[in-house]
């Protein structure tokens, strides 16, 4: 007989409470998600596409990112002194999906709204699970002196599974991201399926609803996507082979990038304001220099990558050597200083710094581009965050079609850069903050 079977009755109407309870979530989060999003979607189009057209230029200036980090750099600041929560933690700590209280989010808004839109190179993911969760604990708020501490804990969980389903463009990765982290908590057996089922529930609902809100509405928002590429119909030696040093090296430039980070934010914790103004000047003459370098539009360096991760994989010939280095180092000092000065996600320029040292490294001999550029991402995510299980499943998702026959090179590039991470270059000075709390 399995546990489930031998489970005492009495707690089958409890659990579908919140069973139920978590699909509501799913469909009140994904909206909320869907409206976040897309207010970030439009500021940043406005900063960066609109107003330079306005203006008389065919693309942003090289001096462009200067005042709208400064105003960005301002926003953070005052959300991280002066506001409950801080803006939400250090994105160089990661990512957290325990219970966030309703008090923090201004600050967390402000953070968000401040800073990613104009500049900041960072993604929205940390944000958004926080305003999952906090809107979790709202929605839940007038039965909240009948839950039990570890009920309010799965919701807010479920809060936060939808929330990511929304930002990764589907819920497969949600909720395997759910799964892996609850299990890496330490939670096992019977309990671990108990705990993750509401949120795998909220995260397909929310996918769900989600979808249909765009379609609906007709806006856009940002989430990780790749055109269509055509990857190559097998997989030849040298791209297996040449996928080993590429993910540690990648994975080696992800830990020099966090420990710079975290450099930054151990002058920046003391001092948040000025650490934030700080910051976004540094993020904002790395975006000039890059423009005044390569004749490139400096919105390359500054945001989370995403909307530079499809022409990258579209064409990476089209930015040359130089221009690609260029992008990786400046970028990377960009990424660095953003992750312990501002507030934002770690992942997405993560993933786009992957993207662009395959791109860099696919002209080595035998080694194809599409192969190198999923090595890449994969070696990078994997580094990036404690899960490489969601991190394989994400770029296998963002591959698409093309994915069948690079599936081998998207596991073996996340196991090596994961474990060179992790385990090679052993513990970092910087604890991770990825697990939900229980």
């Amino acid at each position: 007989m399995s546990d489930a079977t031998a489970a005492p009755p009495v707690m089958w109407r409890p659990y579908a409470r919140l069973l139920a309870v978590s699909a509501l979530l799913g469909i009140v989060i994904s909206v909320a998600a869907f409206a976040f999003l897309a207010l970030l979607h439009l500021m940043t189009h406005a900063v960066w596409e609109e107003l330079p057209h306005a203006w008389g230029f065919s693309e942003p200036p090289w001096w462009w990112p200067v005042p709208w980090l400064l105003i960005g750099g301002a926003g953070v600041g005052i959300a991280v002194r002066s506001l409950p929560g801080h803006g939400g933690h250090a994105p160089v700590q990661g990512l957290s999906m325990g219970p966030v209280p309703a008090s923090h989010v201004p600050g967390i808004l402000l953070g968000a709204l401040a800073g990613l839109p104009l500049g900041a190179v960072l993604g929205p993911e940390a944000p958004l699970l926080a305003l999952g969760s906090a809107l979790a604990l709202i929605v839940v708020g007038p039965w909240r002196g009948s839950l039990s501490d570890p009920a309010r804990n799965v919701l807010a969980l479920a809060g936060a599974a939808a929330a990511i389903s929304a930002i990764f463009g589907s819920p497969v990765v949600g909720a395997v991201f759910i799964v892996e982290a609850t299990a890496l908590a330490g939670v096992a057996g019977q309990n671990l399926a108990r705990t993750v089922l509401p949120a795998v529930l909220a995260s397909g609902i929310g996918g769900l609803v989600f979808t249909g809100v765009g379609q609906w509405t007709g806006l856009e928002i940002a989430s990780l996507a790749l055109p269509g590429i055509q990857g190559p119909a097998r997989l030849d030696l040298a791209d297996v082979l040449w996928t080993i040093p590429l993910a540690v090296v990648v994975a080696a430039a992800v830990r020099g990038v966090r420990g710079l980070g975290g450099v930054v934010a151990r002058w920046s914790a003391p001092r948040p304001f000025v650490g934030a103004m700080v910051g976004a000047v540094a993020v904002a003459l790395c975006a000039s220099a890059y423009a005044l370098l390569t004749g490139r539009s400096p919105e390359d360096v500054v945001l989370s990558g995403q909307g530079l991760l499809g022409p990258l994989a579209a064409d990476p010939a089209a930015w040359g050597v130089g221009a690609l280095l260029a992008l990786l180092v400046l970028k990377g000092l960009g990424y660095a200083v953003s992750l312990g000065s501002l507030r934002g996600g770690p992942i997405f320029p993560a993933v786009l710094l992957g993207a662009a040292a395959g791109a860099l490294l696919g002209d080595l001999p035998g080694y194809g581009a599409v192969p190198a550029l999923a090595a890449g991402m994969a070696a990078a995510t994997a580094a990036s965050l404690p899960f490489p299980v969601s991190a394989s499943v994400l770029v296998v998702l963002l591959l698409g079609s093309a994915a069948p026959p690079l599936t081998p090179v998207v596991l073996l590039a996340a196991t090596v850069g994961y474990v060179t991470e992790h385990y090679v270059l052993g513990p970092s000075r910087h604890a991770e903050q990825h697990a939900p709390a229980h």
